[in-house]
């Protein structure tokens, strides 16, 4: 049987957290392939984190996302988050992953691996169609270093380079709210450590090093967000399983 189409006015939903977060998401995606958009206010400008599939306009549909001066981030170049990073003028990402979102093909990206109709529940309005998906590249693709701090205005982030799902992933820390947005590495579900770039030795350190982190709240690449208290359960429990 063929999926259900959906408009691109019901694609996406949005969901406003604590401290002036929001998160916007694709609900006709699976759960386990459905990316995470986090949507960051602060007094200078806006920040958003990953782009989602790109099949729908983002920026169109979401009205968070409609600010000019918007910095746009990129967790790391899977397609599931990158899919609309080319709506963003300047699409910030790890240095290690800027040739992958420079030039995005489908097979690093792993669109090629996963995008499928296993993925969604419903699939968006036509004309799409998996075999023609491809994204675009951003025009100007900014490099991104471990320790850079991205100023908000009243609000500042500070990236982690967290290799191991992917060389390039970053998370982004908020030491005043003690907020971690952790894109791929970690979240409240099955995680992903076998790909064609991940590394199980930089997967560990990556995790130890969130652990050091006094976390309250964690805002992953997938699933719902969680407690800094089930970060270290979820690190744990992750470390002694393989052994590491």
């Amino acid at each position: 049987m063929s999926l259900e189409r959906i408009n691109a006015q019901q694609w996406y939903r949005t969901d406003s957290k604590a401290d002036g977060i929001t998160l916007i998401d694709e609900p006709w995606i699976k759960p386990f392939y459905r990316c995470n958009i986090w949507h960051v206010q602060g007094s200078k400008r806006g920040m958003v984190v990953d782009f989602g599939l790109g099949a729908v306009p983002l920026r169109q549909h979401v009205a968070q996302l409609a600010e000019r001066d918007l910095l746009a981030v990129a967790s790391h170049t899977h397609f599931d988050h990158i899919g609309a990073a080319h709506e963003f003028g300047c699409c910030h990402v790890h240095a290690a992953e800027e040739d992958i979102l420079a030039s995005p093909d489908n097979t690093r990206t792993l669109a090629d691996q996963f995008l499928s109709d296993d993925m969604f529940e419903a699939l968006p309005a036509k004309p799409y169609s998996h075999s023609r998906y491809r994204i675009t590249a951003p025009q100007q693709v900014c490099p991104l270093a471990d320790g850079e701090i991205l100023d908000l205005g009243n609000r500042q982030w500070e990236v982690i380079h967290t290799p191991g799902h992917s060389p390039g992933g970053i998370a982004l820390w908020e030491a005043a709210t003690q907020t971690l947005i952790s894109g791929d590495l970690i979240y409240d579900g099955p995680l992903i450590e076998d790909l064609w770039h991940s590394d199980l030795t930089d997967y560990a350190a990556s995790m130890r090093r969130l652990r050091t982190l006094p976390v309250r709240t964690v805002h992953g690449g997938h699933f719902p967000s969680f407690s800094g208290q089930h970060l270290t359960t979820l690190i744990d429990d992750w470390l002694r399983q393989h052994e590491l």
